[in-house]
């Protein structure tokens, strides 16, 4: 090899380096862009998920509040029935 014909390698070799950098850079700026617009789509489903379970922690109580009631409801039927029946025993026992 000629002395000149050293530089031009080592100038060859820099360029093919560059280029190889600049292409990993140009595809970490990629990368990061992707990661950056999936972080910000993962953050809106985030968001909109806890304003589901808001709603659903709040259609539950509703559902819990009206179960007590239904309850409360039933318990009060219940002894209604049971005192008609009561009276009913009554009244057949004295008719008897």
């Amino acid at each position: 090899m000629s002395a000149r014909a050293l530089p031009e390698l080592e100038s060859a070799v820099s360029s093919d380096g560059f280029h190889a950098l600049e292409e990993k850079v140009y595809k970490t700026i990629e990368l990061l862009k992707s990661a950056r617009e999936a972080r910000a789509i993962a953050e809106r489903d985030v968001i909109r998920l806890r304003e589901q379970l808001e709603e659903r922690e709040e259609e539950a109580e509703t559902l819990r509040e009206q179960m007590v009631g239904l309850r409360r409801e039933r318990e009060d039927v219940r002894s209604r029935v049971e005192k008609m029946l009561k009276q009913l025993d009554l009244t057949s026992a004295e008719a008897s």
